[in-house]
């Protein structure tokens, strides 16, 4: 009985131990308010008059091993069967700890050695929320902390390839939910 009892400690001291390491990776916004996308990161066409600004975006507490990061910024709720993928950042240099605002345009670079891939708008880059009026549109932005350096993919990689490959090497990632209707 004291053999079990010593198990089931060390098997919940592991549990916690795990749990409280996940909670310490954390992605967070300066730029997205309560939740809610502002008009600077909305798409410019398809209806919407945004400006098409990539939102500033921190990160902390990476776990121990992490030599590189992965950004995406999917929609879920998008009415095409399969989501909309809105902005993919490849091999982010470990050392990085944000995106600043406008990151990938000539308004700000990415990190060096960073990449963006194709996205559903049909190129690299980011293009914000655009989604038909009605209920809002979730965006789940993720970062993946990755154990290799950088990732064997092109620039014309689908967002599935990206995410295959950020899931096939993660070891540990951060997310948040924004929304944004029109």
């Amino acid at each position: 009985m004291r053999l079990i009892t010593a198990l089931l400690f060390i098997a919940f001291t592991a549990c916690v131990s795990t749990v409280v390491s996940a909670a310490e990776f954390r992605l967070f916004s300066n730029d997205i308010k309560n939740g809610q996308i502002g008009e600077a990161q909305v798409y410019n066409s398809f209806g919407c008059k945004g400006e098409n600004i990539s939102p500033q975006l921190n990160w902390e507490g990476a776990p121990e091993g992490t030599k590189s990061f992965v950004l995406t910024m999917y929609d879920p709720d998008a009415p095409t069967g399969s989501g909309w993928w809105h902005w993919l950042v490849i091999d982010i240099p470990v050392s990085a700890k944000e995106l600043p605002r406008g990151a990938g345009s000539d308004k700000a670079p990415l990190p060096k050695g960073a990449r963006q891939t194709r996205t559903d708008f049909g190129k690299p880059g980011y293009g914000g929320p655009c989604p038909p009026p009605g209920n809002p549109h979730h965006y789940v932005f993720t970062l993946y902390a990755l154990k290799v350096d950088k990732l064997d993919i092109d620039t014309d990689a689908s967002a599935a390839m990206v995410g295959f490959m950020s899931n096939a090497n993660s070891i540990g990632k951060a997310t948040f939910t924004a929304t944004y209707k029109r």
